[in-house]
């Protein structure tokens, strides 16, 4: 199965309830995603099957995040280095430094890069 993947950027990540609604989404879509939360800027990142994936982003977007941008919209991953596979279900970092490096570990830190405007 080929691999997608996705970013969003938001104003900030804080809503428990939103966090909640994300989880079940992320289970009942069969995806991994990742959160940085609790603060200003709000990360997302998505992975799964293309069709996964396009329905996570659809779940965050009927959420209304402030200033909500489709960093990196849906695609094909294209990382440098193979990683196992990951649990599906939602996770949680509490900084952007912590977020960096997960990128960092799946290879694709340069797409994050890219996606969040910082190359």
């Amino acid at each position: 199965m080929k691999l997608f993947h996705a970013l969003i950027r938001t104003h900030h990540i804080t809503s428990r309830k939103k966090v909640a609604h994300l989880r079940k989404a992320a289970s009942k879509y069969d995806c991994y995603a990742l959160l940085r939360s609790g603060g200003c800027p709000g990360i997302m990142y998505c992975k799964g099957s293309e069709e996964s994936v396009k329905e996570w982003v659809g779940t965050v977007q009927k959420l209304r995040y402030k200033d909500f941008q489709l960093a990196s919209k849906p695609g094909p991953i294209q990382a440098k280095v193979v990683q196992p596979e990951e649990r599906t279900g939602l996770f949680e970092v509490e900084t952007v430094k912590a977020f960096a490096a997960a990128m960092e570990r799946r290879g694709i830190s340069e797409w994050w890069k890219q996606g969040m405007e910082f190359a």
